[in-house]
């Protein structure tokens, strides 16, 4: 069938077996074009001649409107292929896609600019990436691509391997940053960058956070942004980190410190100051850090003075976690089951009023009932099965 004749009828009543093999069939025939398209492009001097450009690259951007970066990547990809017959072949049957040509070119020419390979070497590596595109997705490819080498030769590439992983090391290590800006609305932009293996290891951590939450919410019909799974996945990552880890400042662990009037600490609405620079969170959100931060409430009294620099707020041990998950099984907030090992534990008389950190005065919450239960909007009562009941007030 044409194309024409394609376009004019719904997928949706094509049955299975058609549908695989048409897409077989436009896959390959996609790189086909794209085999066509950069033979063109590597012969089109004239073009570039007729225009006074540079290259084709020109042409492409005031006739057929395409992106100037996308058209001079395509002339530099079509250059690229001119060079290796293996690669310009594999197009041309259908086998290399664009994307995997373009990876293997990029690995080729790396290969080529290496004083330690051999023309023997590019031709083995040229022969053997085009078979694994057979079989690997392109980001697969370009992982094989950075080893190949080792791969024709150990003997002779395993140690330049190894400087060439230390140097790109390095160079993350030197490249890594951090930067934060108050937006000045209660949330704070990160921007960071560090190393494959870091940003792979942090991305493995939220998502190990964020997937019980998703599942949750789609079993309750409710659809978050997995963004912003994976961002509350970060803060909890933040919020429960063991302080006992952190370096020491002038003999003491790292801690928040909170300076709040004795009538804020006790009362449902009021502000508090986080740290030293007077930064305001609510006096709830400061009640809630005390169940899961190293905290230190500077109290003050009517003029300022400190009354109480108190103690830092006692967390309930490891141990008291596991106690707490074998008996509560899930938050213990009445709507809702999200499972033992992303909850939190809350002490129901406020350690600020002189809650102990004991099993008979904690019950394990979600973050988000966690914020509830300490939200001046929302009171609780406690069922006799031991469950949470929330209470929106008026």
């Amino acid at each position: 069938s044409s194309v024409q004749d394609l376009l004019a009828t719904d997928p949706a009543y094509w049955r299975t077996g058609q549908k695989k093999d048409l897409l077989e069939r436009l896959e390959k025939l996609q790189a086909q074009q794209a085999a066509l398209k950069l033979r063109v492009l590597a012969s089109a001097g004239d073009i570039a001649e007729e225009t006074g450009a540079k290259d084709a690259s020109g042409w492409l951007r005031t006739e057929l409107l395409v992106d100037k970066a996308v058209a001079r990547s395509q002339v530099k990809l079509a250059a690229g292929i001119a060079k290796y017959d293996l690669v310009a072949d594999g197009l041309a049957e259908g086998v290399v896609s664009q994307d995997k040509a373009r990876v293997i070119t990029k690995a080729l020419d790396a290969i080529e600019a290496d004083p330690a390979a051999s023309g023997e070497d590019l031709v083995l590596a040229e022969k053997l990436l085009v078979d694994y595109a057979t079989r690997l997705t392109a980001n697969e490819l370009k992982i094989v691509g950075r080893r190949i080498l080792v791969e024709i030769d150990p003997e002779r590439f395993e140690q330049a391997e190894a400087k060439a992983l230390q140097r790109e090391e390095e160079r993350a290590q030197r490249r890594t940053f951090f930067q934060s800006r108050d937006n000045g609305d209660g949330t704070i932009d990160i921007h960071a960058r560090v190393s494959r293996a870091i940003g792979v290891r942090l991305r493995t951590i939220l998502d190990s956070l964020a997937q019980p939450r998703k599942l949750s919410a789609e079993d309750k019909g409710v659809k978050a942004p997995y963004d912003r799974l994976l961002g509350q996945a970060f803060a909890r990552v933040v919020e429960t980190y063991d302080v006992d880890q952190l370096p020491r400042h002038g003999g003491y662990g790292t801690t928040v410190f909170i300076t709040m009037t004795l009538d804020q600490l006790r009362a449902d609405l009021g502000t508090a100051a986080l740290g030293f620079d007077g930064e305001q969170i609510t006096a709830a959100e400061a009640r809630r850090m005390a169940c899961n931060a190293d905290l230190v409430p500077v109290v003050l009294g009517t003029d300022s003075e400190i009354l109480d620099f108190g103690r830092t707020a006692r967390l309930a041990h490891p141990i008291q976690h596991r106690a707490l998950r074998l008996r509560d099984k899930c938050c213990q907030a009445e709507d809702c089951d999200a499972p033992a090992a992303w909850t939190e534990a809350h002490h129901l008389k406020p350690w600020s009023e002189g809650g102990r950190t004991d099993l008979v005065n904690m019950v394990l919450l979600c973050s988000r009932d966690h914020r509830r239960i300490h939200d001046p909007n929302y009171g609780y009562e406690r069922l006799p099965d031991g469950r949470i009941r929330f209470i929106r007030r008026t």
